[in-house]
């Protein structure tokens, strides 16, 4: 990718080079072909000073090129090309265009490099710099937005891949046959002693099934208060299976309810202590969620199963890659012998 990136760059500035120096001195090489005019206007001109000359402008031109890749590297997708910074380009170049004009002469008088002498030529010339630096600054300019929006649109595409992801995922537990058994069986039993519950059980579970398989593109991040309302409902339908079992501490701060946080993050990780854990009379599982320090920890105490499914990782895996690519921050994950511990930053 970085190969082909690099030659599709090298392309582009020679294309660049070679427009502009023929364009540049367009009128020179029309006078070639009317010699009554170019002795009127250009005395003396001919095809070796018209070739050196577009030969200077064109090697002006790449030179420029890689001295603004140098210093100001906007070439870099990580780069942003402020208003100062473009100014400061401009007005380097003109300096630089000024600069390589001279030594131009130079080598003209000294080693006798063909040039144009015309006076309208040589008139021109401060204009032909500042039109230079103007072209290759805003060409500069131009790359370095093109490769911002190619980056930002492979982030999207990216961020829209992890959260079909995550979809998929969510989904896929929820119809995993052992879970989808234990909902219906838990509905069954429920249907028989109590209906008011069981119809309960019913719409929360449909709220998690929905909210699961919502494909709302502008709900990457969603609020606080919205993620744990689905939350309260996913742990509706666990606390029916696990009872007691599973107990659940909340110590949320209202200021902190407006900030956002990917989709079913905190669901994800809810899921992920149910799934390892093991929960039971004598070992209940405790999961903490709190909000400290512009960020929110779901913790539990760690009792992993006895012959329970080794974990992927794509769970946290996931979370952490939508949390870099919607915020460019990360989770913080951190496991002691008796304690398990996720930390997600709240935006």
């Amino acid at each position: 990718m970085k190969y082909f990136s690099r030659n599709k760059y090298l392309l582009l500035v020679n294309a660049i080079g070679i427009t502009v120096a023929f364009t540049m001195n367009f009128p020179e090489l029309i006078a070639l072909f009317s010699p009554e005019e170019a002795n009127t206007v250009y005395p003396g001109l001919n095809w070796t000073q018209v070739g050196s000359e577009v030969l200077f402008t064109y090697l002006s031109i790449i030179i420029l090129f890689w001295l603004n890749r140098m210093i100001f590297r906007f070439n870099g997708e990580s780069i942003e090309l402020s208003t100062k910074k473009v100014f400061i380009m401009f007005f380097l170049d003109l300096l630089l265009n000024g600069i390589m004009g001279k030594c131009f002469v130079f080598l003209h008088g000294t080693y006798g490099i063909p040039a144009i002498e015309a006076s309208v030529h040589v008139y021109t010339h401060p204009l032909r710099d500042f039109l230079l630096s103007g072209i290759i600054t805003l060409s500069c300019y131009l790359m370095n937005r093109s490769l911002k929006s190619r980056k930002v649109m492979m982030e999207m595409q990216q961020l829209k891949i992890e959260n079909i992801a995550n979809q998929f995922e969510a989904l896929k537990n929820q119809l995993n046959p052992h879970m989808l058994f234990n909902s219906l069986n838990t509905l069954y039993s429920l249907i028989r002693e109590s209906p008011e519950k069981a119809q309960d059980y019913l719409n929360e579970l449909s709220k998690v099934m929905r909210y699961t398989m919502q494909k709302d593109s502008e709900s990457h991040s969603i609020t606080l208060s919205e993620e744990l309302e689905f939350v309260h409902s996913y742990i509706y339908l666990l606390k029916m299976r696990y009872e007691e079992n599973l107990i659940f501490n909340f110590n949320i701060d209202e200021a902190e309810a407006n900030r956002h946080i990917p989709k079913m993050a905190i669901q994800m990780l809810i899921e992920n202590a149910v799934k390892h854990n093991e929960i039971s009379n004598r070992h209940p599982l405790v999961i903490d969620i709190t909000t400290r320090n512009n960020s929110i920890e779901v913790s539990n105490n760690l009792q992993l199963r006895r012959g329970t499914v080794s974990s992927t990782g794509i769970g946290l895996s996931n979370l952490s890659n939508r949390y870099k690519l919607l915020y460019k921050k990360d989770i913080e994950i951190t496991e002691t012998d008796k304690r398990f511990s996720v930390i997600i930053p709240l935006i």
